[in-house]
């Protein structure tokens, strides 16, 4: 029988379906985990064409489309893992980011360049963010 503490799934069909057997968010102890988001639209669940600024946008909408499915925003991110599939592209998508991370203090985050990412996306992100916020 599910305890009151024990995790729960958050799904919601504002953001991509997962292409695999992980779910979108789980939600535990006031805290959202968030699955690596990757520029799928997510009415047609096909990559969105376009530079990484577009491709970032789109990353970064889905993220938010999950937080709030999961009684959370952006302003209650703690942490982020960026995975490019080139740093050559850090700048570009940091000028983005910040738009959409420009509250104080800003979550704390890594960023890695993947040899490959799923669908041959540019970017994906994953989250750790507060729920209630």
């Amino acid at each position: 029988m599910k305890q009151p503490t024990d995790p729960s799934e958050v799904r919601t069909r504002a953001a991509p379906l997962p292409v695999g057997p992980y779910s979108q968010a789980v939600a535990h102890g006031g805290l959202l985990f968030v699955s690596g988001q990757i520029p799928l639209d997510p009415d047609t669940q096909k990559l969105v064409a376009g530079e990484i600024e577009i491709q970032t946008e789109r990353v970064l909408e889905n993220l938010a489309a999950v937080l709030a499915a999961g009684g959370s925003s952006l302003a209650g991110v703690l942490r982020t893992t960026v995975y490019l599939s080139d740093l050559a592209l850090f700048a570009r998508m940091n000028a983005v980011y910040a738009r959409y991370f420009d509250q104080d203090p800003r979550p704390a985050r890594s960023t890695l360049q993947a040899a490959a990412l799923p669908l041959g996306a540019k970017i994906e992100i994953d989250a750790i963010a507060r729920q209630g916020a």
